[in-house]
């Protein structure tokens, strides 16, 4: 896990994470699937509840920290990975779990996404994709495709859409991962990966809303073309899928193509996935790959460590400790250093 928890005995179910307040999103959302796998999931830890915190901002996802028996917060909007890294600094032994949707996390909340990332907070990350505002009303978002028609583009929305994944990827983020969903057992071992990170972890997850744009990834992640259009990212394994397992993708020089095992790609040298690269540049030729000319990748696209944030700043804080002693507040505000601001 993440924190600087020990394994202590305690044992927790997916009901010791329900809490008691009426779920109220529509029905059919694809966000009750990513509640009940989140509490599935952390019920595999050994952390008690009092230790987890959930912060949101605004959007149908940000109704999270409700819904969840831990504590959180319900913050302003696009601000949740401020407050996270602020929880963070000041205490080290919480799991922190930012909720947050593309209009949320990557509108008027992008710049506080992005430098949480280069940081390295140690925190958790879960940006839920419907590219669509939906607690107001299906207005297009930061995601929405090139000419989608919505309240807000009655005229098909001239807007270039944001790859979530490339932000996170730009931002030196060292866990960056995309789920669906529609998959909750491939969603929870995600989402545990991320937990056991340490340092930040972004994850992109998939989520159709059923009112406003339903159906918006089903060209992709339909049960009757799925397999063809997918693609799971497994480290250290090459890129196959297909019905039949038997497509697969090499690189042509600088650039991905889809090869037939069966054909063209029997003795060649396929794509291998490999998530530790330092630079990311494997990762960010993954998250390139979109629909309708390549299968959509879902999984690890890059895992690394470095330094965090909150232990680097630990370290200064200790540094200053041991050279000048531990602070007094009332000798700071009663001493002789004044300022004259004229």
């Amino acid at each position: 896990m993440s924190t600087g928890f020990k394994d202590v005995e305690i044992n927790l179910t997916k009901d010791d994470f329900v809490s008691d307040q009426d779920v109220r999103w529509c029905p059919g959302c694809g966000d009750y699937a990513i509640l009940a796998t989140t509490q599935r999931t952390l019920a595999k830890f050994k952390i008690p509840r009092e230790n987890y915190v959930f912060i949101s901002g605004i959007g149908c996802s940000s109704r999270f920290p409700y819904y969840m028996n831990t504590y959180g917060f319900h913050t302003i909007h696009g601000r949740a990975p401020t407050i996270a890294t602020g929880l963070r600094c000041v205490n080290p032994d919480l799991s922190i779990w930012v909720i947050t949707g593309d209009g949320d996390g990557l509108s008027i909340g992008g710049n506080h996404l992005l430098h949480c990332m280069r940081r390295n907070v140690n925190i958790n990350i879960l940006l839920v994709n419907n590219q669509i505002y939906g607690l107001t009303k299906g207005q297009y978002s930061p995601t929405s495709t090139l000419g989608k028609v919505t309240k807000s583009s009655p005229l098909g929305s001239i807007d270039y859409p944001i790859n979530a994944l490339c932000i996170a990827l730009a931002s030196e983020a060292t866990f960056v991962a995309r789920t669906l969903d529609s998959d909750p057992n491939h969603m929870g071992m995600i989402l545990q990966r991320a937990a056991e990170h340490k340092g930040v972890s972004f994850v992109e997850i998939y989520q159709n809303c059923i009112i406003f744009n339903d159906k918006a990834f089903a060209p992709v992640i339909g049960r009757e073309v799925r397999d063809d259009r997918m693609v799971y990212l497994e480290n250290g394994k090459p890129l196959i899928f297909g019905k039949q397992r038997n497509k697969a993708l090499r690189l042509h020089g600088t650039k991905p193509e889809v090869v037939d095992l069966e054909g063209d790609g029997l003795g060649q040298e396929l794509l291998v996935h490999d998530e530790k690269t330092p630079d990311g540049s494997h990762a960010y030729l993954l998250s390139q790959l979109t629909y309708p000319e390549m299968p959509v990748p879902f999984g690890v696209f890059r895992a690394v460590e470095r330094p965090t944030y909150d232990e680097m700043l630990d370290g200064q804080v200790a540094a200053m400790r041991k050279e000048k002693g531990e602070g007094d507040l009332k000798k700071l505000i009663y001493g002789s250093s004044t300022w004259t601001v004229k």
